[in-house]
């Protein structure tokens, strides 16, 4: 009990507890800036900690990574940009409500999910984060090929209306996600001689012009000269009746746990941990095909599911030095600095530093309660009142300058608009654009760990299936793509049937 005193007593001090208001504020407005994204703000701070107290230092850590992850999800309700990698899932549905009027709504649940999400998680690193750490270890690189796969086909077989397309637009992200060095060989693949493609795409740009670029065309074609009055946005009415509260608690448990278990898996993300949570609400709906329409329930499953990675995350961070994403990696870069080795003994060398990082997580994950759902509600979804001829212009800027200022590169321009109207003709198709997002950001992963899995078993294919973790995830990736593809054609040759009956009659 002492030692809990003792860490709640540092951790509410007033240096922390500023640090931690201010950075998660500064996070949600991160967040809700295309082109901005967390991992780039914390890279921007580490070098400014050196002369910090190492709580603080930690404090603004988690508020900039707990906000940005809610404020991605800000300009994925309203302009279906997602502000962060992890919140393409929550444009399916946020962006919808939006266009029906229900952005405040939409915004509200984003809030309350993104905060149940992250507070689980951080709930999961301080009571069984070491526990769930060492499970970890049974992980190897034939497992985390399967893991890539599954994800893969998860959202290429889910998403959209056809699992074909879905998988051919998954294999368009493969074929992306080739170009540039090979990261085992060092030999460049599909980099024409130039120099800039040696680092590959970067998903950023590529993501900014999916995602943005498409829905300022279609502005642009409707030439909107009025946008929404105050009552069609309804601000004032933001309040959500608790029967769709209760109802909302079964998808908050169930992404929560994915999230968390998503995120305890190096590599994974918040961008995995979204689709899955998102495809296991839609599958457990007793109405699938409301999803993609609006459906509160699909915007609950994405944010719940993005944050409960991000504490999650750390426990392998923590735990055995192993980075469960970017951000992590950066987590452990921020306590070398400061003289700490991540590890197991981490715990008991300083467990009242790493104790009072576990609790900033959590009481960040709260603030955002209070700082993100005013920010959303009263300032952001005024850009919803704006007339359609007006944000065309606006938009375009802002995806220009938040391009640009990753790299400093005009080639990256130049990219995200051809990504855009890439987008644009595909969206026209019906092909969705989420698997190729997930394959451009997996097949790497898929592709490393095959390869390393098979430089170990020296060209031995069956070591990738004969260990009980790799087979299971592989037996439930073979289900996933088999069942809706045989399905889709048991329905057709039904139809064709009833068709043919149908004239026989006649």
């Amino acid at each position: 009990m002492e030692m809990i005193a003792s860490i709640l007593s540092s951790v509410l001090a007033t240096g922390p507890f500023l640090a931690m208001i201010g950075s998660s504020i500064l996070g949600v407005f991160i967040g809700a800036l295309p082109g901005l994204n967390p991992v780039m703000a914390i890279a921007l701070l580490l070098p400014l900690t050196y002369s910090m107290d190492p709580l603080v230092a930690l404090a603004m850590v988690a508020g900039i990574y707990n906000g940005s992850m809610y404020g991605g999800a800000i300009p994925a309700i309203l302009l279906r940009i997602p502000g962060t990698p992890a919140a393409i899932a929550t444009t399916f549905d946020g962006y919808p409500m939006a266009q029906k009027g229900e952005a405040a709504r939409a915004l509200k649940i984003a809030c309350w999910s993104s905060a149940i999400g992250g507070t689980a998680s951080a709930i999961a690193l301080i009571t069984v984060g070491p526990l769930l750490a060492r499970a970890t270890l049974a992980f190897g690189p034939a497992e985390y090929f399967w893991i890539a796969v599954f994800g893969m086909a998860s959202v290429g077989v889910l998403v959209g209306t056809d699992a074909v397309k879905g998988l051919m637009a998954a294999v368009f992200g493969l074929l992306l996600g080739t170009v540039g060095l090979d990261q085992l060989s060092g030999v460049p693949r599909y980099t024409f001689d130039q120099t800039w493609l040696l680092s590959g795409l970067d998903l950023i740009v590529i993501l900014v012009g999916l995602y943005a670029l498409p829905p300022v065309l279609s502005l642009a074609e409707k030439a909107d000269l009025s946008g929404l009055s105050a009552s069609d946005l309804k601000l004032d009415n933001v309040r959500v009746p608790w029967n769709e509260v209760k109802s909302l608690i079964p998808t908050w448990i169930r992404s929560s746990l994915i999230g968390i278990s998503v995120g305890i898996l190096p590599g994974a993300g918040g961008n995995v941990a979204a689709f899955l949570s998102y495809n296991a609400t839609k599958n457990a709906s007793d109405d699938p095909k409301s999803f993609g329409e609006g459906n509160p329930r699909g915007v609950a499953a994405a944010e719940c599911g993005n944050n409960a990675d991000n504490a999650a995350s750390m426990i392998p961070a923590l735990a055995l030095g192993i980075p469960g994403n970017v951000v992590a990696a950066l987590v452990l870069g921020a306590l070398l600095i400061h003289g700490l080795q991540p590890g197991p003994q981490l715990f008991h060398q300083n467990p009242q530093l790493v104790g009072g990082f576990m609790v900033e997580m959590l009481l960040t994950s709260l603030i955002i309660l209070i700082v993100g759902g005013a920010a959303a509600t009263r300032v952001f979804a005024q850009v919803q009142r704006l007339p359609g001829v007006l944000l065309v212009p606006t938009v375009l800027v802002l995806m220009a300058v938040g391009v640009y200022v990753i790299n400093g590169r005009v080639i990256d321009l130049w990219i995200m608009f051809a990504a855009g109207a890439c987008g644009y003709f595909l969206e026209k198709m019906e092909v969705p654009l989420a698997p190729i997002v997930l394959g451009l950001i997996l097949g790497p992963m898929a592709e490393q760990n095959i390869r390393r899995a098979l430089l170990i078993s020296r060209g031995d294919f069956s070591d990738l299936v004969t260990r009980p973790i790799s087979a299971t995830i592989a037996i439930a990736t073979l289900g996933l793509i088999v069942w809706p593809i045989g399905s889709a054609l048991f329905r057709r040759r039904k139809a064709a049937r009833e068709m043919l009956d149908g004239d026989v009659q006649e």
